[in-house]
This record gives structure tokens, C-alpha cells and sequence, in this order.
């Protein structure tokens, strides 16, 4: 219930943020610099996010810790993704090679900066229509759900 209705106040705040700011146009302003900039390319391998995560060192596959990933995954993430196909939110088979272990980790445990001032995730909650909801995880936590992505891989 409350995820509908974070999600209907994000709906709101967007349809009327789209809207003219009730002041007549000033012909003698000046352009803004903004309005003519090209959106900011981001290379999604070198994006860390932002939040807590700042460098993670993976080695081999650690399985307990996988293992233990996707109970978590299967308790409070499986409502909105799927492992193999669109959702709610994204596939997470390969989403370890199209994004940094820290990007995950920070959209994990800070969801809100991340839709807010990240451009890959304001392009995903732009293409999903529905932010990410923050599940209170503990940094170990979304440590062992990256652990359980890194075990799916694309079907080919």
C-alpha cells in the first residue's frame, strides 16, 4: 500500500512539475545554458552511484553468500523484478555486466538519491515509470543480493 502510493505522489509531482511556473516570458532574458546542453553521456562501467558503496573488490563466486542473496532477493525484491524478463522494474539476468557492483549496491541501499540525481537511473525510472523502493537493506544484505546477481547470466 504505501509503495502505491510513493508511487502515485512521484506521478504527481512529475505532472505538475511539467507545467508552465505561472510567469509571463521575459523577452529580454537570457537563454539558459541548460536549455541548449546536451544530456550527459555516462559510460554505465565506470558509474559507481552515489551512496555508501564506493569500491568493491569481487574475486571468484562466493555461493553461501549467494546463496543468501537470493532468499533476500526472493523476500523483498521479487515483487518487482524477475530474474529473465521486464517487470516492474528491469531483468536482472547480466545486469552485473551492464552495470558497476558499486551502481548496484548504491541503487539497492539508496534508491531515492540514486532516481533523483543519477542519470542512469532517472533513464530507468523514466523507461519503468516506477521508482525503486528503498527495502531498508543493510549494506551486508545488498552485498549478498549483488552476490546472487552475479549468478545470472543472460539466457542466449
Amino acid at each position: 500500500m504505501k509503495l502505491k502510493v510513493f508511487v502515485l505522489a512521484v506521478i504527481v509531482a512529475f505532472v505538475t512539475s511539467c507545467g508552465s511556473d505561472g510567469k509571463k516570458d521575459d523577452k529580454n532574458a537570457q537563454p539558459q545554458e541548460d536549455a541548449k546542453a546536451e544530456p550527459t553521456v555516462v559510460d554505465p562501467m565506470q558509474d559507481k552511484g552515489i551512496g555508501p558503496v564506493k569500491s568493491i573488490t569481487l574475486g571468484e563466486i562466493d555461493q553461501t553468500m549467494a546463496d543468501a542473496g537470493k532468499e533476500i532477493f526472493k523476500a523483498k525484491c521479487s515483487a518487482c523484478h524477475k530474474e529473465d524478463k521486464r517487470f516492474v522494474g528491469p531483468a536482472l539476468a547480466g545486469v552485473t555486466e551492464r552495470r558497476t557492483p558499486e551502481w548496484i549496491m548504491n541503487m539497492i541501499l539508496n534508491p531515492e538519491v540514486m532516481v533523483a540525481e543519477n542519470p542512469i537511473a532517472k533513464q530507468l525510472l523514466a523507461e519503468y515509470l516506477s521508482p525503486m523502493a528503498n527495502q531498508s537493506l543493510t549494506e551486508d544484505e545488498a552485498r549478498k543480493v549483488l552476490e546472487y546477481f552475479r549468478t545470472l547470466k543472460v539466457a542466449e
